[in-house]
């Protein structure tokens, strides 16, 4: 029997048809996402078809005191989704328009349940595509909740830098739009950035506007296998302080390597490795890759192997998204507890070799990859969900990598969000900048409606 009250259930019901529903099974979906932490499931979940609905379920779930939580495609890795609150979970999947495509502006107007791949195919044969590449098909409502990155950030920056204004329903039912298609504006307080990383506990985005970027007119790809973790780590280093303008540099290491072979059907050198894309000219490509093949060399990296034709590139890109899956592949039926740290670029080896040696003083099997062209690398710490002792190690070591990470000037998540697995190191990173947080949210949502749990610590709904 639902929780609701019986009188939302009706209004609900009257208003979307079978775009609201109490099924056990639909519930179940959206009370569960990537991470580890245990299943909470919503009282209902409803699919919402234009902004003007987004806000009569918003002003419903107000007026009978019912939290909300956006819902993309459930893809999140730090439990955002999770409605440890109950309530209604708010499916945005069927907002996927583009709405407008301006090339000769490089920007797109898009709702939120479109996700990256279907705005890529959107934008085939105009020369443009939108880089932001976190790994999973994500919505990119999600996206922006979550400000997540990926793989091409060291080049073209996260969802910060590329998202340029948003249109948001707020806890009392109001409709703003923050930002424009301008490039720049002094305008007033920067709304937009506000709500990038919100998780969905300020307001729902029902609008998106992103920037776009040429296509490079020459892409290359390569792989380098190095003897050990820190030679490529010093790699990558000496990388970005040459200014040499990589678009991707990820890190595997060799349990990782093994684990996407499993996984991909690939025959990748089991040792740690760097996977470079160059973008640019062909001449700046070739210049690019030249420099860093010497300074791969000079710290013990193998020649490059090489991926030139889009279905080689696209082959080994699959694989290195897969690791999730492949990480825990290695140990069948685990549950991974991961984590993400980024440290100032000068600071990664130290970080990620005092990772290594918490990973092997703690008798876990932990895959370690990253996005080290801009100093984030994650961690997936594999365990047994019916193991206590087990859990309690890994988030224990989970605790360690992030409070190096903190001790090195860096943050205790890189992209992946706060939601509700590193509440508890807001306040270490950003001490009293917390009780401002806690204010914002407070004077944008009093009744704690929206994604409550999430985020800054608040009082019970």
């Amino acid at each position: 029997m639902s929780a609701l009250p019986e009188t939302l259930v009706q209004q609900l019901a009257q208003h979307f048809g079978k775009r609201f529903s109490t099924a056990e099974a639909i519930r179940t979906h959206h009370g569960h996402d990537e991470s580890h932490f245990p299943d909470a499931l919503p009282d209902g979940v409803v699919w919402p078809h234009s902004t003007a609905e987004v806000v009569d379920i918003v002003n419903l779930c107000r007026a009978h005191r019912v939290p909300l939580i956006p819902f993309g495609v459930g893809s999140s890795l730090e439990g955002h989704v999770l409605a440890t609150h109950g309530g209604i979970s708010l499916d945005m999947s069927e907002m996927n328009q583009v709405l407008a495509i301006h090339a000769e502006d490089m920007d797109a107007v898009v709702q939120p349940g479109l996700t990256r791949k279907a705005l890529n195919a959107a934008l085939h044969g105009s020369g443009l595509f939108f880089p932001i590449d976190p790994g999973a098909d994500a919505s990119l409502g999600g996206m922006t909740a979550t400000r997540a990155s990926g793989t091409n950030a060291v080049r073209y920056g996260t969802m910060r830098e590329n998202v340029l204004a948003l249109e948001v329903v707020l806890a009392d039912g109001r409709v703003i739009r923050t930002g424009g298609r301008a490039r720049k504006s002094s305008a007033g307080y920067d709304l937009t950035r506000l709500f990038v990383g919100s998780e969905g506990t300020l307001g729902v985005i029902t609008e998106v506007t992103v920037r776009l970027h040429p296509l490079p007119e020459a892409v290359s790809a390569a792989t380098c296998s190095f003897p050990d973790v820190a030679s490529a780590v010093q790699t990558v280093i000496q990388t970005i302080q040459l200014g040499v303008p990589v678009a991707r540099i990820e890190l595997l290491d060799a349990l990782t390597v093994h684990s996407v072979n499993r996984f991909s059907k690939t025959s990748l050198r089991e040792a740690p490795m760097l996977v470079f894309e160059f973008h640019g000219s062909p001449a700046s490509v070739e210049e690019q890759a030249q420099t860093v093949q010497e300074l791969a060399r000079d710290n013990g990296g193998e020649d490059f192997e090489w991926a030139t034709r889009p279905e080689d590139r696209t082959r080994l890109w699959q694989a290195r998204h897969d690791v999730y899956f492949a990480g825990l592949n290695l140990q069948p039926g685990c549950r991974a507890v991961t984590t993400d740290v980024c440290v100032p670029i000068s600071r990664l080896a130290e970080a990620i070799a005092g990772t290594q040696q918490d990973i092997a003083d703690s008798g876990l099997t932990a895959p370690v990859v990253g996005h080290v062209g801009d100093g984030n690398f994650h961690v997936l710490i594999l365990t047994d969900p019916d193991n206590p002792d087990q859990i309690a190690r890994a988030e224990a070591l989970g605790r360690r990598i992030v409070e190096r990470a903190l001790a090195l000037d860096g943050t205790c998540t890189g992209e992946h969000g706060i939601g509700l697995g590193k509440r508890d190191f807001l306040v270490a990173e950003h001490g009293e900048g917390v009780a401002v947080m806690v204010s914002l949210k407070a004077a944008l949502d009093p009744l704690n409606l929206m994604n409550p749990g999430k985020i800054v610590p608040t009082t019970d709904c």
